[in-house]
């Protein structure tokens, strides 16, 4: 990691993008652009721990991360994958002064802002107009959460296996061997194991919904797909 030297200007602009901040007065985005940074990660490369402090609120300028958790035995659970135009990351410590709940790591070179905390807080004191947007995201990243929590409780593996084939985009399908997604991968995004993935996997091509060939993953029928997805299996 590196600070990227950047002016006022573009600071300012950054938060302005921000659905935390878009609405304040020029001014206070002045006075908050006092408390933003930004850096420049390589692909692989470790943002934050989980149990550190933290540092503040993240903002994606170029790139994409993983937010992820993992056990004793060193497996990873994928909570989320966040990408350009995702907007931030990591809010939950900064309103409650607590630390950081998952892991990150940049899923390939990116650069992202870093609002300091202690500088929010004190905005927040200052402009409690602030708190209307804070809730709004906080319950949308709720929601999320309670979705996740459904899909583990009530759908199988193929199930959620045929939900993550149509969210990815399509090089990570059938891109090239540095694009695409790994078995490895889609486990950890899905909270279980590489076996378990190669066994849906299987189960979704005998079904006539993919084709899987030399590890490229190929839609054949998008509607059988969207039955696997929204369906959960008895």
């Amino acid at each position: 990691m590196f600070s990227v030297t950047v002016n006022k200007s573009a600071k300012v602009q950054a938060l302005r993008n921000n659905s935390y901040f878009s609405g304040l007065d020029v001014k206070i985005l002045e006075d908050l652009s006092q408390g933003i940074n930004l850096r420049r990660y390589d692909r692989g490369e470790i943002i934050f721990w989980e149990e550190e402090p933290c540092a503040g609120l993240h903002i994606i300028q170029h790139g994409s991360v993983k937010l992820f958790k993992t056990s004793r035995q060193g497996r990873e659970l994928i909570i989320n994958v966040f990408e350009e135009g995702a907007t931030f990351f990591n809010e939950v410590p900064v309103f409650d002064n607590g630390q950081n709940p998952v892991n990150v790591a940049a899923l390939e070179d990116s650069e992202i802002w870093v609002v300091e905390a202690e500088v929010i807080r004190k905005t927040m004191q200052q402009h409690p107009e602030m708190c209307a947007s804070i809730i709004t995201n906080l319950t949308q990243n709720l929601r999320m959460l309670v979705g996740k929590v459904e899909e583990l409780s009530f759908f199988q593996v193929t199930n959620r296996l045929a939900r993550l084939i149509n969210q990815l985009p399509e090089e990570q399908l059938v891109g090239g061997s540095t694009q695409r997604i790994t078995q490895d991968q889609m486990a950890a995004r899905l909270g279980t194991v590489r076996e378990m993935v190669a066994r849906s996997l299987r189960e979704l091509e005998r079904s006539g919904a993919i084709q899987v060939k030399r590890r490229q993953i190929q839609i054949v029928d998008q509607e059988i797909l969207s039955e696997w997805g929204e369906y959960p299996c008895n």
